[in-house]
């Protein structure tokens, strides 16, 4: 008898639903923001950036933040993804309002540069 596919979520493993909407917080405990979603390569598999909502009120005005993954770890005291950056950081970092920016890897190599973190090649 085989196990059943874990759908939801595991000791290591969670599904792409629940990280949505996962708060985020800086190190000193100041929510940053949510997790909108996470952008997976298509031919590696890996999860290369998640696209932190911040800002704005009811929705209207939010600002969207493409983090390198590596950067968030989860913090079980939290119920959120922790990241080591002050908000005053995050407000130089690039972003995206209205319209979804063209990745390609110039444009990662820019994000993850900001962030001090090298761009992988997948």
């Amino acid at each position: 008898m085989t196990e059943p596919v874990a759908i939801s979520e595991t000791e290591r493993l969670i599904s792409s639903d629940k990280v949505e909407g996962t708060r985020v917080y800086n190190r000193q405990g100041e929510r940053l923001g949510t997790i909108r979603n996470f952008m997976v390569n298509k031919q590696s598999g890996r999860v290369e950036y998640a696209v932190l909502e911040f800002g704005g009120i009811l929705g209207i005005g939010n600002e969207y933040y493409p983090l390198p993954w590596e950067l968030l770890t989860y913090d079980a005291k939290q119920a959120g993804y922790c990241v080591d950056l002050d908000k005053t950081r995050l407000e130089g970092a690039p972003r995206y309002r209205d319209r979804d920016p063209l990745w390609d890897e110039i444009y990662g190599q820019q994000v993850y540069g900001y962030y001090g973190v090298t761009y992988p090649l997948f």
